[in-house]
């Protein structure tokens, strides 16, 4: 096993499970093991692999395999990825709070698997992290009430909002700051049936923690979120959600190590190259 997928095992298995107050938690992992990509539960260091994907109707194959002789990707397949701005008051500074979520797109060309490194383009020089909860959508929604909100939202994972700063000061629109190749690490798991606005998120950078807050300080919860987002697009299943980063970033160089991880759900783990 090479020294990455050994580091992703790692984070999965030191990721502990917050208790639920009626069923379990469960894990759900997209894979690939030789020439096979397939959906599986996850189970310690086991993974039971499943037919059907995880937002429909499923039934389990039989097999098993191992963590460590998989590669774990990114745990959906999403027709879109929408992302928060200035959702933790934390990371306004100066700026006045929203009076609304605002949204912007990131391309699904932009997710990265866990363990895969996060590219820095030719001419970036201010490459961020932003360490996020993300919710996945797990059915189609439309004019969704905040009410109803937790009817459509499949489960949640970790992700990593990265931004070129400079792009993003000084472009018309963010879909470089935001979208280029790998700036949207995401896994490695998708966690279904715990509380999603009561998660500690942590960003550690080699090792250093950069970020450190609970979901319960979003300014606009997951509830508000989803019901905003589906009042002007159709979320279909398998579509996440990047809900916003807190405190401050910094920029990240080729060499770093980046880590977000959420209570209860993971460590998602992504070195920096050039």
């Amino acid at each position: 096993m090479d020294s990455t997928r050994r580091e992703v095992l790692a984070a999965v298995l030191a990721a502990g499970m917050a208790p639920a107050a009626q069923a379990a938690p469960v894990k759900f992992v997209r894979f690939r093991k030789a020439a096979t990509t397939a959906y599986g539960v996850l189970e310690g260091e086991t993974i039971r692999e499943i037919r059907g994907g995880i937002l429909g109707p499923y039934k389990e194959t039989g097999a098993r395999h191992k963590l460590a002789e998989v590669k774990l990707l990114y745990p959906c397949e999403p027709s879109k990825v929408l992302a928060v701005a200035l959702n933790y008051k934390s990371h306004l500074g100066a700026q006045k709070p929203p009076a609304k979520p605002e949204f912007f797109w990131k391309p699904v060309t932009c997710l990265a698997n866990p363990g895969d490194p996060i590219v820095i383009p030719p001419d970036a020089a201010n490459v961020h992290y932003e360490g996020e909860l993300v919710i996945v959508i797990g059915k189609q929604a439309k004019n969704i009430p905040p009410e109803r909100a937790a009817e459509v939202i499949f489960g949640a994972t970790c992700g990593n909002d990265v931004s070129e700063r400079d792009w993003q000061k000084n472009d018309q629109q963010w879909w470089r700051a935001k979208g280029a190749d790998t700036f949207g690490p995401l896994g490695p798991v998708i966690v279904k049936g715990i509380d999603y606005g009561k998660l500690e998120l942590q960003t550690r950078l080699n090792g250093q923690v950069v970020q450190k807050e609970s979901t319960a300080d979003l300014l606009f919860d997951c509830h508000a979120i989803v019901s905003f987002a589906s009042r002007f697009v159709t979320l279909m299943p398998g579509d996440v959600i990047y809900t916003g980063t807190p405190g401050t970033t910094r920029p990240m160089k080729p060499g770093d190590v980046v880590e977000v991880e959420l209570s209860g759900i993971g460590v998602l783990r992504n070195t920096v190259t050039g």
